[in-house]
């Protein structure tokens, strides 16, 4: 009977240990499943991560006798997937803008005997700074549309993690108004600075073609940072034509992120911005 019971008492312990084992299989997060069928070595968060971790850059170039086109955008930018996607989205919209112009273009040269010239859109997303919360992006754009010069101009972009969506610098501002006025009077004299450091006289004259000094936030505004932890740098991009002729140039100015931009500021970024000391 002893023999008997040890062979019963085995028999449950056995049953209830399998029972226990079930029952803790059972009980398991989606997230401790998703763990425990993740790639040895993965990053938490499954498939998308570790797609993310990958991530190169991307450089899209094409060279034909009807156009040239490029677009490219940093790894940065290429890790954040919905980001990504809008830039690939935006890069088939300018080359399909293109192509159409070029296709309408070529077909008037033809039909009145002139040479036909390719149409360009060359375009370069660099990031200028990474920090918690925002990833900011630069763009540089040079195009030709078959006049006597090509033209440049700028664009930019932020990405908020925050909230997952891509947003302009003035977005973070209480309007475009708050900025100007913070900002105005840093740009006309930095202009001025620059351009007698290129040679020039800045005629501000009423009836100058180039001497009313434009609004800062008219322009395009690149957000940058000093230590990757707050926003504490300000350029103004200016494209040819704003502030002089187009053999004078573009124009990049570097502002100090001043206590009155700062103060200009929403309320709900206040805390990624910080003055310059």
């Amino acid at each position: 009977m002893t023999m008997i019971r040890r062979y019963r008492t085995a028999a449950l312990l056995l049953s209830g240990a399998l029972l226990i084992s079930a029952c803790s299989e059972k009980a398991q997060t989606p997230a401790e499943k998703a763990a425990a069928a993740a790639v040895p070595g993965a990053p938490p968060g499954g498939a998308e991560d570790v797609a993310a971790k990958n991530a190169t850059a991307s450089d899209v170039k094409e060279t034909n006798d009807l156009i040239e086109f490029a677009y490219s955008y940093p790894v940065e930018a290429a890790r954040i997937p919905e980001l990504a996607a809008w830039l690939d989205s935006d890069r088939a919209a300018q080359r399909s803008a293109l192509v159409e112009a070029a296709e309408r273009d070529k077909a008037v040269a033809d039909k009145e005997g002139f040479p036909y010239h390719a149409h360009s859109h060359l375009q370069s997303w660099k990031r200028i700074t990474d920090t918690r919360r925002f990833l900011s992006l630069s763009s540089e754009i040079a195009t030709y549309m078959g006049g006597a010069h090509g033209m440049q101009s700028f664009d930019s972009l932020l990405w908020d993690r925050n909230h997952a969506k891509r947003l302009k610098p003035l977005d973070l501002f209480k309007s475009g108004e708050a900025f100007d006025k913070a900002a105005n009077d840093d740009l006309c004299a930095a202009i001025e600075r620059t351009k007698t450091a290129r040679g020039m006289t800045w005629s501000r004259e009423p009836d100058s073609p180039f001497g009313k000094c434009p609004s800062a936030s008219a322009q395009t505004v690149w957000l940058g940072s000093s230590d990757g932890k707050y926003l504490d740098r300000l350029t103004i991009a200016i494209a040819p034509y704003e502030i002089g002729p187009y053999a004078e140039g573009s124009y990049k100015i570097n502002l100090p992120m001043s206590e009155a931009i700062v103060n200009a500021v929403k309320p709900e970024y206040a805390r990624d911005f910080l003055p310059a000391s």
